[in-house]
C-alpha cells in the first residue's frame, strides 16, 4: 500500500511542474488566458448575417432615394439605379449628355462614394429634335426674363462708349496731347477701347456672366497667337510703321536713300512707305525693310556739296589750275562762301593730274544736279581762256591757221551762267500724290503740317 501512494505523490509533482512550465512559456498571463482564449474564439468566428443586414439595409435606403429623386425629374424618370458596394451603377437612356451629367451631380449628391455611368443618349430622331426645340425654347424664356437687365447692360456699353469717344476726342484734358498727329489717332483709339471693355465688363457682372470673360479672353489669346504667327510680316510691317512714325527720320518731300532705293517720299502708311522715284514712279517699300536698313536722308541737312575732277596737262601749273578753279567756283551764282570752294589734285599721270573740285550749296535754293553741271562748263572754259588744257590722248600732227587755234582753245561757249534753281518737277508730283490720297485706302502716318520749334526738324522741299 505505500508504493501507490508515493507514485501518486510523484505523478501530482509532475503534473504540478509542467504547469508552472507551461505558464512561464506562454506569452499570455495566466490570469488572462481565459480572457484571451475567448477573444481568439470570437475573432476567428465567421460573420453572421447580423453583420451584413445593416450595408445592405444603407444600400437600400440609398437607391429608393435615388429613385425618388429621379422620379421628381421627369427627363431622368427612365434611370435605373444598381448599387454594390457603395459604387452606384446608372443604366438607361436620356435624351442630352446635359441630363447625363445630372444624373451624375444629382446621384454623388445624394450620398454616392462613385458613380459608373453607363447612361446611353437616345438615337431616336423625333426625341432628340424634341430636346433640342426644347432648350432652345428654355434659353429664349430665361432671355426674355432677363430682358429688362439686358435692356440696361446695352445701355452701360453704350454710354461708355460714347463717353470714351468724349474723352479720345479731348486729350488736353487728360495732358496726352502730343505733337505727333498718329500717337494722337492711337491714344484716341485706345481710350475708346478701354471704355468700351470695362462698359462690357460691366454688363457681364450684371448678367451674371462674369465666368465668360475668362473664356473670352482666353480665345481671344490663342486667337492672337495664332494670327501672330500667321501674319508675321503684316505685324512686323504695322509695328515698324508706328515706330517710323515716332522717330520721324523723313518727313514728305525729303530725298532720301533706302536700301539702294532712291526717291522722294510721299508718304507713311501702316505697312509701306511710298516714295517717289527721280524718274517719276511710284515706289512701295515694306515698313520693316525701311526700318532696318541704312537711310540716307539728302533734306536733312540744308548745305549740300558736290564735287567733280578734270584732267589737265603737265605743261601747265597746276598750282594756277586750282587756284583759277576755286575763283570760278567762289564767283557762281548759288555757290556758298561758307563753306568755301575747295580743290585737290586728285591723281597723278606721266602726261599731266587729275584735280578735284568741290563746292556748296543750299539745296532749298539751287539743285544739286543742275549748280554742279554749270560748275563743270564755266570752269573748263576759264581753263581754256587761261591756256590750261587737258593731255592730248594721241600723238597728232594738224595744220592749222593762228586764228583756228585761238578760236579752237577758247570756242564759242558763253560766260553767262545758266539757271541753277531748283528743279521742282519731282516735288510736283509728290505734292499731287499727296493731295490725291491715294495710298491704298492706309492713313498717311506723317504728320501733314511740321513744326520749326526744333533745328533738327526735317527740312521739306515742297513746291511754292
Amino acid at each position: 500500500m505505500a508504493l501507490p501512494a508515493a507514485a501518486g505523490s510523484v505523478t501530482c509533482n509532475l503534473l504540478l511542474a509542467g504547469a508552472l512550465f507551461g505558464m512561464l512559456l506562454s506569452p499570455v498571463p495566466a490570469w488572462a488566458l481565459p480572457t484571451a482564449l475567448l477573444k481568439s474564439r470570437t475573432t476567428a468566428a465567421p460573420a453572421s448575417a447580423t453583420d451584413i443586414a445593416p450595408a445592405a439595409a444603407t444600400d437600400r435606403a440609398l437607391r429608393e432615394r435615388l429613385r425618388a429623386r429621379y422620379r421628381g425629374i421627369q427627363e431622368l424618370d427612365g434611370i435605373i439605379p444598381a448599387l454594390a458596394a457603395g459604387v452606384v451603377r446608372l443604366e438607361g437612356e436620356v435624351e442630352s449628355e446635359a441630363q447625363r451629367k445630372l444624373a451624375t451631380r444629382i446621384t454623388a449628391q445624394s450620398g454616392a462614394a462613385t458613380v459608373d455611368n453607363r447612361l446611353q443618349l437616345n438615337t431616336d430622331l423625333s426625341v432628340r429634335l424634341r430636346s433640342a426645340f426644347e432648350q432652345v425654347l428654355a434659353k429664349l424664356v430665361r432671355l426674355l426674363a432677363a430682358a429688362p437687365l439686358l435692356l440696361i447692360a446695352i445701355a452701360i456699353v453704350l454710354l461708355l462708349g460714347w463717353l470714351g469717344r468724349v474723352f479720345s476726342r479731348r486729350l488736353h484734358w487728360m495732358r496726352l496731347r502730343s505733337h505727333n498727329p498718329y500717337m494722337d489717332g492711337l491714344l484716341r483709339g485706345l481710350i475708346r477701347v478701354v471704355f468700351v471693355l470695362a462698359g462690357v465688363l460691366i454688363a457681364l457682372d450684371l448678367l451674371g456672366a462674369t465666368a465668360l470673360v475668362g473664356a473670352v479672353l482666353g480665345s481671344a489669346g490663342l486667337v492672337g497667337l495664332v494670327l501672330g504667327f500667321a501674319f508675321k510680316d503684316i505685324a512686323e510691317n504695322y509695328i515698324a510703321g508706328i515706330l517710323l512714325s515716332l522717330r520721324r527720320p523723313f518727313a514728305p518731300g525729303d530725298h532720301v536713300v533706302i536700301e539702294k532705293n532712291e526717291g522722294k517720299v510721299v508718304a507713311l502708311t501702316s505697312r509701306v512707305t511710298v516714295l517717289m522715284t527721280l524718274d517719276g514712279n511710284q515706289l512701295l517699300l515694306p515698313n520693316a525693310l525701311v526700318f532696318k536698313s541704312v537711310l540716307l536722308n539728302y533734306s536733312r541737312n540744308p548745305k549740300r556739296r558736290f564735287d567733280f575732277a578734270t584732267v589737265i596737262g603737265s605743261h601747265t601749273s597746276w598750282n594756277d589750275a586750282l587756284e583759277l578753279g576755286i575763283a570760278t567756283l567762289a564767283g557762281m551764282d548759288g555757290v556758298l562762301a561758307d563753306p568755301a570752294p575747295t580743290a585737290q589734285i586728285q591723281e597723278l599721270s606721266p602726261d599731266g593730274a587729275t584735280l578735284r573740285f568741290m563746292a556748296w550749296i543750299d539745296q532749298r535754293e539751287n539743285d544739286l544736279l543742275k549748280t554742279r553741271s554749270e560748275a563743270m562748263r564755266l570752269l573748263r572754259r576759264a581753263l581754256r581762256e587761261a591756256g590750261i588744257t587737258p593731255p592730248a590722248p594721241t600723238q597728232r600732227v594738224q595744220l592749222i591757221r593762228e586764228a583756228a587755234v585761238e578760236a579752237d582753245m577758247v570756242g564759242d561757249d558763253t560766260s553767262q551762267q545758266r539757271d541753277v534753281s531748283v528743279d521742282h518737277d519731282v516735288d510736283t508730283q509728290v505734292d499731287a500724290a499727296r493731295d490725291a490720297h491715294d495710298l491704298q485706302g492706309d492713313k498717311d502716318l506723317l504728320a501733314p503740317k511740321t513744326t520749326a520749334a526744333s533745328s533738327t526738324a526735317p527740312i521739306l522741299v515742297r513746291h511754292q
